[in-house]
């Protein structure tokens, strides 16, 4: 039901915005901005995504909980989503999103609400699972072995320049 609220309404509310914006400075000025936030939000975007995405890889490396760089990769995939969306009301929240401050607090108040019943990192059966504690392998492999190279003899005669 709220999705469907939220379809409905924040048409309505851009229209409405792109009514009074438009009438105080203009079209083309109200068109500019609508294209410098896109162009502005695009780079905000990648920037962070890049950033998202190293702090996900470092806590995978780490073994850590992956779930919050993961909420802020999303919450800056939304954020892309909507500066891409041509409008005033849906830029401010795709802003407000890139915003660090306002994500964590998002997270946090998600946390609140979402419980999770369980979570594992790889399995005992994984065979690309590193183990934190590894032990020293104890198969020893017992064999002789006979050197079969050949003493490598020039097929030429030599140059003058180099002895053989």
């Amino acid at each position: 039901m709220w999705l469907f609220v939220a379809f409905l309404l924040v048409p309505l509310i851009e229209i409405g915005l792109f009514i009074q914006i438009g009438g105080l400075i203009g079209l083309w000025p109200t068109l500019g901005i609508v294209v410098l936030t896109a162009i502005m939000g695009t780079y905000l975007v990648r920037s962070q995504g890049l950033m998202a995405i190293n702090n996900l890889r470092s806590s995978f490396s780490r073994l850590e909980d992956p779930s919050q760089p993961l909420a802020h990769g999303a919450m800056i995939l939304l954020a892309g989503a909507l500066l891409l969306t041509p409008g005033f009301f849906t830029d401010a929240v795709g802003f407000a999103l890139l915003a660090p401050p306002i994500r964590s607090a998002l997270i946090a108040y998600m946390r609140k609400h979402i419980k999770v019943q369980r979570f594992e990192m790889g399995s005992q059966t994984d065979p690309y699972r590193r183990d934190p504690h590894p032990r020293p392998r104890d198969t020893v492999i017992d064999g002789d072995f006979q050197d079969v190279s050949e003493t490598k003899k020039p097929t030429h005669e030599g140059s003058g320049w180099t002895k053989h």
